[in-house]
């Protein structure tokens, strides 16, 4: 029994390692042109218009067909211009969160980093 405790508390101790730097780090060009913080900053805001532009091109034309006297709605004396009208202060209101929240990931991002 007294082999085995001993064994176990025996304490192995490894070599220290040798390390050696072969300088690939020193001969990769690492530096950017810094045309990335200008691309996507550009393509972000392309994207938040797009996205702000398509709900709003789809509820326009529907808004203005519900300001029309001969429209089907209103002829059944059933106006849905409230109806459009809350679409776009929700749909708008949700853009305006996300367009917020991708301009804080992306563009604070890009302009952190300072050129060298």
């Amino acid at each position: 029994m007294d082999d085995i405790t001993s064994s176990q508390n025996v304490t192995s101790e490894k070599p220290a390692e040798h390390r050696q730097a072969y300088g690939t780090a020193k001969t990769e060009n690492l530096r950017d042109n810094g045309l990335w913080r200008i691309i996507l900053p550009a393509f972000v805001l392309i994207c938040c218009l797009v996205l702000l532009s398509f709900p709003l091109i789809i509820l326009t034309p529907l808004f203005f067909n519900s300001l029309d006297v001969n429209a089907a709605a209103n002829l059944a004396n059933t106006p849905l211009t409230w109806i459009w009208i809350t679409m776009v202060i929700i749909e708008v209101g949700i853009i305006a969160i996300v367009v917020r929240g991708l301009i804080k990931i992306f563009m604070t991002t890009a302009g952190n980093y300072q050129h060298q």
